[in-house]
């Protein structure tokens, strides 16, 4: 017998037309056009992942600030929020406070409830010292300091109008802070200054209203330039980094030729700082940033290897030896002649430099109010600073530079 072929057969079943194919092969069929619609989908599906995780993943911050000089705080960019680890001296022990800065209208991401949130860019800033209105002066965003510890000692001409305005409100220190006219405020951040007696938990009915709180110890940088690249955690905390990086580069390569300049120093001229106050005599330690003010500037100071990042706590007799044959008396305090400073002690009229009128203080920029913008603007620009001690110490080498910040005791 002949096989009989098998010719497929057309079928129509609701406009689609059917070959009568064997089961299996229409089985097949309809496998291959499953995993074609799988695939399909999850490449639609992939991409749309993708999407989502690249705006997730989006930089919100095109300028960054690096840090390359201050050793108190780190900072780093994440897409939608910034990082900063602030290394705490003043606790029980040594350790690091957290702080996540949040893009306003990002989602804030998951954390440990030990880290504080702050919406960026801050738009309302209470400060607790000078230093702090150095910072918004030197970022141009001085509108943005809405309280001060003090309004008394303020230098800028700026905040010193915002005050006149009451732009600015008085919220008290330390043990005096006045949590209530800062709970009704609701500021972005209050930044205080780091201290033995200023431990992040006397803040804890601020945090607990909501209002975080940053210390700033920057006073503890062991070099001028890392204590005045603080300026870089306010520019972060305002998006401004683009002006700041800008600004602090041009402070940093002012400094840097200084420095090389001091390298043609003939002559290290020995110096004595500071006065007694209540029987102690406060004198930098050797790993402070004013004792490497004093060693860039190509000086001999008797304490330079004391380790510490402070002062050191002597007695008039342990710096007396020393003054009496000094070249120099830097930043005696608030004396403005040198019968000021022979009316605290007679003993003062023996030391060299007393002898010699080489006595020189930081006090040129005393205000009509009494602050001194050495503290204020003078911490952001070192530069200015060195500059003064150079022409202080080594006239020869800056004979042109007048002085900005210090001035001579007659």
């Amino acid at each position: 017998m002949k096989k009989r072929s098998r010719k497929p057969t057309q079928v129509c079943r609701k406009g689609i037309f059917l070959s009568a194919y064997p089961l299996s092969l229409i089985r097949t069929l309809l496998c291959v056009c499953c995993a074609l619609l799988f695939a399909t989908s999850c490449e639609h599906a992939s991409k749309d992942n993708k999407i989502n995780y690249a705006v997730a993943q989006e930089d919100v911050f095109p300028d960054k600030a690096t840090i390359r000089y201050a050793k108190g705080f780190t900072l780093s960019y994440h897409g939608t929020y910034k990082m900063v680890n602030i290394l705490n001296h003043f606790e029980d022990r040594v350790d690091t406070l957290q702080y996540l800065l949040v893009q306003r209208g990002t989602a804030v991401p998951s954390h440990s409830p030990d880290v504080q949130v702050i919406e960026i860019p801050v738009q309302q800033l209470v400060g607790m010292s000078s230093m702090h209105v150095g910072l918004v002066d030197f970022a141009e965003a001085a509108d943005v300091l809405v309280g001060l510890g003090n309004l008394k000692y303020v230098s800028s001409a700026h905040v010193r109008e915002n005050i006149k305005a009451g732009k600015v409100k008085e919220v008290g220190n330390g043990g005096a802070l006045n949590n209530e006219l800062l709970i009704s405020m609701q500021p972005d951040l209050v930044m205080v200054t780091g201290s033995p007696d200023a431990k992040l938990s006397l803040y804890q009915t601020l945090q607990a209203a909501g209002i975080p709180v940053m210390i700033n110890s920057e006073w503890l940088e062991t070099t001028p330039l890392g204590r005045a690249e603080w300026v870089k955690l306010l520019a972060a905390l305002l998006n401004k980094e683009a002006l700041v990086n800008e600004k602090f580069a041009n402070v940093e390569q002012e400094y840097h030729k200084l420095m090389d300049l001091t390298s043609q120093a003939k002559t290290k001229p020995s110096v004595i700082t500071s006065m007694p106050f209540k029987g102690t005599w406060a004198v930098p330690d050797g790993d402070s940033y004013m004792a490497r003010f004093l060693k860039d500037a190509a000086t001999t100071y008797e304490w330079s290897d004391v380790q510490g990042k402070g002062s050191l706590q002597l007695d008039f007799e342990r710096v007396a030896p020393v003054a009496l044959q000094a070249d120099f008396w830097l930043n005696v305090g608030y004396v403005d002649t040198k019968e000021d400073i022979a009316g605290r002690d007679v003993r003062y009229k023996d030391f060299k430099p007393f002898r010699q009128g080489t006595i020189f203080n930081n006090n040129k920029r005393v205000n009509d109010i009494g602050a001194n913008d050495y503290w204020e603007s003078g911490a952001v620009n070192p530069h200015l600073i060195l500059a003064d001690l150079i022409r202080i110490l080594h006239p020869e080498l800056l004979p042109g530079h007048e002085l900005v910040y210090y001035k001579p005791i007659r």
